[in-house]
C-alpha cells in the first residue's frame, strides 16, 4: 500500500530553519510531480513547492519563494523542503503530497486523485 510520512516539522523561533522530510512507501519517488502543502486553522490549503519532471522543474508559492528549496532523494525515496528564515505566517500543517499516477493529480492546485500524507505541524513564534 502506498504511503507518504511526513517528518521534521516543530516548534521554533522565527528567523530558525526546519527541513521537512517525506518519506514514501510502496511508491516510488521519480519523475512524476509530488509537493508540500500546507494549511493553517480557517484559511485554504495552498501550494508550498512542488517538483515534476523528474528534478528538472521547481515551482513555489509565493510565500516560499526565496526561503525554502524542494528537494528529493531518489535513492531514499524521500522528498524535502528546506525553510529557512521562518516567519510566524509559516505556522501551518504540512503535508506531503504526490501524483499516483501521470495525468491523475494536478500538483499545482493539490486537486485529483492524489497520494497524501497525515501531515507534520510547523508552529513558528515571534
Amino acid at each position: 500500500q502506498a504511503q507518504l510520512v511526513e517528518s521534521g516539522g516543530g516548534s521554533v523561533q522565527a528567523g530558525r530553519s526546519l527541513t521537512l522530510s517525506c518519506r514514501a512507501s510502496g511508491y516510488t519517488v521519480s519523475s512524476l510531480c509530488m509537493g508540500w502543502f500546507r494549511q493553517a486553522p480557517g484559511k485554504a490549503r495552498e501550494r508550498v513547492a512542488i517538483v515534476y519532471g523528474g528534478a528538472a522543474y521547481t515551482s513555489y508559492g509565493d510565500s516560499a519563494k526565496g526561503r525554502f528549496a524542494i528537494s528529493k532523494d531518489v535513492a531514499k525515496n524521500t522528498l524535502y523542503l528546506q525553510m529557512n528564515s521562518l516567519k510566524p505566517e509559516d505556522t501551518a500543517m504540512y503535508y506531503c503530497a504526490a501524483a499516483r499516477s501521470p495525468g491523475t493529480f494536478n500538483c499545482f492546485s493539490g486537486t485529483g486523485d492524489g497520494l497524501w500524507g497525515q501531515g507534520t505541524q510547523v508552529t513558528v513564534s515571534s
